[in-house]
């Protein structure tokens, strides 16, 4: 039962409005679930909440938040069936999709959970009063946490970057209230997973206010929001347009405030001759199915690939890949057009030609997939062809020889992922591309798609701007959580010189 409602304080509140409507983008058609939309009352009951929910979490101990993490993980299990019937009609991703997703979500809370039962590696360093020339104080270096985080949802992940993502999952681990506002393209999705949080919050005795949800369409309550002096920190994943109108907000604020953008990112992947000649069939079936995969809706899908000079055969196979595959529904009727108009645009840029398209009919949602192909000195001259195109199409680039591989590579904006096919052989001479690939990415791959992240300790899930804002985080992984966390020195404490009276947190 969908209630349309936001969820704020503990208590479901909000009237419906029947021109909130959620949508069906595979048959293009609303779907009969109306929301509430927020407006001023809504923004200063949420930041009262999570303001008082604040205080009392901060001294919440680890392996109660991690009980908390937990039990929200098994409260969405238990709504499986329900909430992936509702992602796959807001979305028009397979159920299997949805399902797996779904599994990743309760994984990364999980993961979390874990990291919290594991002994905090505090930096504790024992007074030297006898130190010369002067003595040395105790000193412990700890963390703690910003306070109330906001969460905008994403749209290509209504699970795993949404209500019950990773950054609400962080964020409550580091000990700091989550205010989520849904994304407008499966509020359905949300509010169930909402409602599995709240009955983990009841559950584990959590404060009141220390999840709240909220419906918004209008523009001005999420910038209200963003500016509100209760806000200590903002995670967000999108387009770089919205996330740099948020970043200019944080900035104008009185006191600006951490802000955590995914915003996008072509993730190039550069393909050796001798490789290529030994793998091609292969390498080209998964480059299409990497590029094709979730209608090219994924934030690590490879936009660019760097080709050597005479991959006919590779051009050839990927012809054949792109031209059979039949159009699909993206989740946005908005999204949808953002990609045909940035194909369009490739389209009419000198130098760059389509080299195939998919079959069916654009209408609404629903989009071709597309294969272009440009040359070395194109790539350098069109400012375009740096420009993100979200969705299922790639752009092949003409390289003379690696030496030009390595050029282009300077060139480029900062990226999520970077990725090079070589045989180990071509690995020695193909050093000096790596180097610079470092400088322009978060996670560094050796003949493997991008897509497809792991969850987990090592991962890096950011990168230098414009993939995110802050390349020395990661939005997927155990340490996501340090995005929400301060050092706290303490220092001379009784308890620090073996004194038990005073035991800090």
């Amino acid at each position: 039962m969908i209630s349309g409602q936001h969820y704020i304080g503990g208590h479901w509140c909000g009237e419906p409005d029947a021109a909130n409507t959620s949508f069906n983008p595979a048959q293009n058609t609303a779907l009969p679930w109306c929301f509430a939309e927020a407006g001023e009352a809504e923004l200063h009951s949420l930041t009262e909440q999570a303001t008082a929910a604040f205080a009392l979490y901060r001294y919440v101990t680890a392996a109660a938040r991690a009980d908390f993490l937990d039990s929200i993980a098994a409260e969405l299990q238990q709504r499986q069936a329900e909430i992936v019937s509702a992602m796959v009609q807001e979305t028009a991703l397979a159920p299997a999709r949805a399902e797996s997703e779904l599994g990743r979500t309760c994984n990364q809370l999980r993961l979390f959970a874990t990291e919290l039962r594991t002994p905090a590696s505090d930096c504790r360093l024992p007074a030297l009063p006898e130190r010369q020339p002067l003595p040395r104080p105790a000193l412990r270096l700890g963390k703690v946490p910003l306070g109330p985080v906001v969460v905008f949802a994403a749209s290509n992940f209504p699970l795993a970057f949404s209500v019950a993502g990773g950054d609400t999952a962080s964020a409550l681990a580091a000990g700091c209230p989550v205010i989520v506002k849904a994304h407008n393209a499966h509020p359905a999705t949300s509010e169930l997973a909402a409602k599995a949080i709240a009955a983990a919050a009841d559950k584990t005795a959590m404060p009141a206010g220390i999840f709240s949800l909220v419906h918004a369409r209008q523009h001005a309550f999420s910038e209200a929001l963003i500016r509100h002096p209760a806000v200590k920190a903002v995670a967000f994943t999108g387009s770089e347009q919205l996330g740099m109108h948020f970043q200019r907000l944080i900035w104008q604020r009185p006191k600006p405030i951490p802000f955590f953008a995914e915003m996008g990112s072509q993730n190039p992947l550069f393909v050796l001759p001798q490789y290529l000649a030994q793998h091609g069939e292969s390498f080209a079936s998964q480059l299409a199915q990497s590029v094709l995969n979730g209608c090219g809706q994924f934030c690590t899908r490879p936009g660019l690939v760097f080709v050597p000079k005479g991959a006919e055969a590779l051009v050839a196979a990927l012809k054949q890949h792109f031209s059979q595959a039949q159009t699909g529904a993206m989740l946005t009727v908005k999204i949808a057009s953002h990609y045909r108009a940035g194909c369009q645009a490739l389209q009419q840029t000198d130098g760059v030609s389509l080299l195939a398209e998919g079959q069916g009919e654009e209408t609404a949602c629903y989009t071709k997939p597309r294969l272009f192909a440009t040359s070395a000195n194109a790539f350098m001259q069109q400012g375009v062809l740096q420009q993100e195109v979200f969705g299922p199409a790639t752009v092949l680039i003409e390289c003379a020889d690696l030496t030009q591989m390595q050029m282009l590579a300077t060139t480029l904006q900062g990226q999520l992922t970077a990725t090079l096919y070589a045989t180990e052989a071509e690995l020695v001479s193909a050093q000096g591309l790596l180097n610079e690939l470092e400088l322009h990415c978060g996670r560094l791959i050796y003949a493997q798609m991008p897509t497809g992240v792991e969850v987990c300790a090592a991962m890096q899930h950011g990168g230098p701007f414009p993939a995110s804002t802050d390349s020395r985080y990661t939005a997927v992984g155990s340490q996501a959580v340090q995005r929400f966390l301060r050092p706290l020195c303490y220092q001379n404490f009784p308890s620090q010189n073996g004194d038990t009276a005073w035991t800090g947190k």
